[in-house]
């Protein structure tokens, strides 16, 4: 590690990189408070705060139909489990969060190291005043990986054969987007448990849900991208054609066909899905100038890491930035995180 790492500052919005020495690597249970200046965070997805205040409002005005109605005699006084829901959902957080405390492998300085360290940098990079728990499970051939708490802890699950992909000789660019993007979805309050609560029934909607859960992927993809963005083909190479493929995965040409993939259905399939279909999904990772795609398709295949693109919003300041006509070597050569 880097005696002095810096924190890129985000152009646009900070015009200096703030530098700082380098995370204190505790051990598990210990907290870190890291330093006090941090550059700004990266951006939201502009659909993501409109969502999540319909979504609450719809959920608040649900629970308010229903007691209404029991109060009235209208429904079954049975509705009134509504109420417990509170109660429920801290028990599905309490037992998730127990499952991988007593199945999963914790990483720690001297337990899947380069994992440890790639969340513990993330974390300092988002202003985190603490260490989200990383567990490593048997993913038995799947690639996954997520985000989640309970009380006051919070922790990201990563499946061990995402640490094939992040070998020395694959993409370990590949592995630490995936990690800094499940640390985002912390440093943006998604595992928040009142989050959950507000949103939960309400996120079980097609195309309501879908929509706003789309959305906080795309703001932990620009986390994830604001860490190492030269990770970001590797990680869409790695969900459309697995860890040992994803070298053979033209990052250009699969980002391209965001617009030339059309149709109702294509619109169709993307609206109904939890997470940015994948095209589009590499469209708004090369095209830092916009948002990422929610509902149509994208209009332009704008060309950005790699190709001169004008330095994004949201890009970390790097003396290692490929130059303008270049890809980096390691780019040369469906999961729902």
């Amino acid at each position: 590690m880097n005696t002095h790492a810096p924190i890129p500052s985000v152009p646009g919005i900070v015009d200096r990189a703030v530098v700082v020495p380098p995370p204190h690597v505790p051990g598990p249970d210990a907290l870190w408070r890291p330093p006090a200046v941090y550059s700004s965070r990266p951006r939201f997805h502009p659909w993501e705060l409109p969502m999540l205040v319909l979504v609450v409002l719809l959920s608040l005005g649900g629970y308010a139909t229903v007691l209404a109605l029991v109060a009235t005699g209208e429904i079954s006084d049975y509705f009134l489990l509504v109420l417990a829901l509170p109660v429920l959902v801290l028990f599905a957080r309490g037992v998730l969060f127990a499952q991988q405390r007593v199945g999963a492998v914790q990483m720690t300085p001297t337990q899947f190291p380069e994992g440890y360290r790639m969340m513990v940098e993330a974390a300092a990079r988002y202003g985190l005043r603490y260490v989200p728990d990383g567990y490593v499970v048997n993913g038995n051939g799947a690639i996954n990986a997520f985000a989640s708490g309970h009380g006051f802890r919070r922790y990201i699950v990563i499946y061990s054969d995402l640490f094939e992909v992040g070998g020395a000789a694959r993409s370990p660019e590949a592995l630490e987007f995936v990690i800094a993007h499940e640390v985002g979805h912390i440093a943006a309050g998604h595992t928040s448990y009142w989050r959950q609560l507000l949103t939960g029934t309400v996120m079980s909607i097609p195309i309501l849900g879908t929509t706003l859960s789309r959305a906080q992927e795309y703001t932990a993809d620009n986390y994830g991208y604001y860490t190492r963005p030269s990770g970001a083909p590797g990680a869409i190479g790695l969900m459309a054609a697995g860890k040992y493929m994803l070298g053979a995965v033209d990052f250009d040409q699969f980002a391209d066909r965001a617009v030339l993939e059309k149709g109702f259905f294509v619109t169709l399939v993307n609206l109904l899905s939890t997470h940015p279909v994948l095209t589009w999904r590499a469209a708004a990772l090369r095209d830092r100038t916009r948002a990422g795609a929610i509902v149509l398709r994208p209009r332009q295949a704008t060309r950005g890491i790699g190709s001169g693109h004008t330095l994004p919003i949201d890009e970390p300041l790097s003396s290692a930035r490929p130059a303008p006509g270049s890809l980096p070597n390691e780019l040369a050569n469906p999961p729902k995180f």
